[in-house]
């Protein structure tokens, strides 16, 4: 079983309007909202695929309750720790197209996170109880930041428990959090171009340096390392010191939100299938790109359709 980890998930609620002016009644021009987390969203996308998974985390209060009853009703399994407190975070995207001359068109975008309800020392417990619970068959996917509330060293907590139970663990996370983990061996990392630069203090801008910067974090722990590129595709260096780039597939993109949780859930699902590294980066790159061209996360079929192309 695949479990995925989000631990500050939330509903983001979408609106669009022509020309968005502060201080002022706004009315929108199109509403969407989508269940929301990086570890939902890998969970999402594997369900589409046919991969059956489990997304654990917290949700509190309302939305939390609307958030788990939503993924159930699109077949997706939760196993949700009920914070009492609270409630499960509203994120506001407001999408504003608006004319700012005659021969430019203006496209801005405004976010309104919110904060999510306080997770408290039972409720950490409760979530290292289910991981306990896991076998050396299970795959653990943790991914995204820690709230406030919780520990600063979360993810080391969850990496030491999962090495000694030798479960498979992927970690999508930037900076510190990620490079504390790596003395750890997970199977999977998945930096983007700039959070890798960022992280070796080093401008890394074409696939051979990308792949040398790659090599790095795996001589620090890492079992597998993939960077994505944006429109420059990505490059996986393998367990095996192995390169392998792709290219990005031509879409127009419209979302780019979720497209690298897409491409974490499309290599694992490709994995898990052939245990074949250079069919999983496809898959990866054809979820990614699957979803940066719709409007919310990419269904199977479109995946599919991309690969088969």
């Amino acid at each position: 079983m695949i479990y995925t980890v989000t631990f500050n998930p939330a509903i983001d609620y979408i609106v669009r309007m022509d020309d968005f002016k502060a201080g002022y009644t706004n009315r929108t021009k199109s509403e969407e909202y989508y269940f929301g987390g990086k570890g939902i969203n890998v969970s999402t996308v594997l369900a589409g695929l046919g991969v059956d998974n489990t997304a654990l985390g917290f949700i509190s209060g309302f939305t939390g309750k609307a958030l788990a009853s939503g993924l159930e009703e699109q077949g997706m399994k939760t196993d949700f720790i009920e914070i009492e407190g609270g409630f499960t975070r509203i994120n506001v995207k407001i999408k504003n197209d608006a004319s700012a001359g005659a021969e430019d068109f203006n496209r801005t975008e405004t976010e309104i996170n919110g904060q999510g309800p306080v997770i408290d020392e039972e409720a950490v417990s409760e979530l290292f109880a289910k991981i306990e619970a896991m076998t050396a068959d299970d795959i653990l996917v943790v991914s995204g930041s820690v709230p406030a509330s919780m520990p600063d060293d979360i993810y080391e907590k969850i990496m030491k428990v999962t090495q000694k139970k030798g479960i498979m663990t992927v970690v999508d996370a930037t900076g510190d959090l990620l490079l504390n983990v790596l003395p750890y061996g997970p199977f999977l990392i998945k930096p983007n171009n700039d959070e890798l630069s960022e992280m070796l203090g080093e401008v890394l801008e074409t696939k051979e340096d990308i792949a040398r910067g790659a090599k790095k974090l795996r001589k620090k722990g890492a079992r597998n390392v993939l960077i994505s590129m944006g429109s420059k595709g990505a490059v996986l260096v393998t367990e095996n010191d192995e390169v392998i780039s792709a290219d990005a597939v031509k879409c127009e993109a419209v979302n780019t939100v979720g497209a690298g949780d897409s491409m974490v859930a499309g290599f694992l699902a490709g994995y898990i299938k052939t245990k074949d590294y250079s069919y999983a980066l496809k898959l990866g790159i054809a979820a990614g790109a699957a979803t940066a061209a719709a409007p919310g996360l990419a269904s199977g079929e479109e995946i599919e359709r991309i690969m088969e192309s």
